[in-house]
């Protein structure tokens, strides 16, 4: 008697593939950000520039230093020119500050910012933004001129003009450390002027108009 036929084997479909099992790892917890400006404490002095006594104005055939509409208004005619101006009665030593600074003319290198801790025209440091996205500090000691930081492009600085940039600076002793917009920007530590006054400045290099428009001027103390 002939042996029945051996079934075909039906073949098993597998419709969720087995797969390796991954190794679990922990989640990375986020690093606080450092805080650049801290100890920041109550508004020691504020100035909107309606008060034709706190700075020094002047007009010439160069340019000229003058209060508009709460600002000050810096205009420079001439190629080379540097014009600044310093408040009257303010001394600093420990602050944090902030300061809008606005060009409405300015092309390439002309430059503009802040002056600190003037104690005369040959002593005082000045934090500078240039018109084509860059920023420095030089340092005026007994009449020589350095620059603790040379120029740096800044991705926070809006070049050409019309623009704004709200400028900050934090020092304590003889740590400084400068903000644009709210971005950190460098630290310079130099103990060579620790105290003096507060000012603005302008500068041009090419011959072209440049106006600069400095307003909501305000510091902090620091503790």
């Amino acid at each position: 008697t002939p042996l029945p036929p051996t079934a075909t084997p039906t073949p098993t479909l597998i419709w969720f593939p087995a797969t390796a099992t991954p190794t679990l790892y922990p989640t990375p917890q986020p690093l606080p950000t450092e805080n650049m400006r801290p100890g920041i404490g109550a508004i020691i002095y504020q100035d909107d520039f309606t008060d034709p006594e706190a700075w020094s104005l002047a007009t010439s055939p160069l340019g000229s230093v003058a209060l508009g509409l709460d600002e000050l208004t810096i205009v420079i005619n001439a190629e080379d020119t540097y014009l600044y101006t310093v408040r009257r009665d303010w001394n600093l030593s420990d602050f944090y500050l902030e300061l809008t600074a606005s060009p409405s003319m300015c092309r390439e290198l002309d430059e503009y910012g802040i002056l600190l801790r003037f104690n005369s025209a040959g002593d005082f440091y000045r934090f500078s933004l240039s018109c084509n996205g860059q920023i420095r500090l030089d340092r005026i000691y007994q009449g020589k001129a350095s620059s603790p930081q040379p120029w740096l492009v800044s991705y926070a600085v809006p070049p050409g003009a019309p623009s704004s940039s709200r400028l900050g600076v934090w020092a304590v002793g003889s740590e400084m450390r400068f903000f644009v917009n709210d971005h950190y920007q460098f630290t310079i530590t130099d103990p060579l002027l620790l105290s003096g006054g507060l000012g603005v400045f302008a500068r041009s290099t090419i011959d072209w108009p440049l106006t600069v428009n400095f307003s909501e001027l305000v510091v902090y103390s620091v503790h």
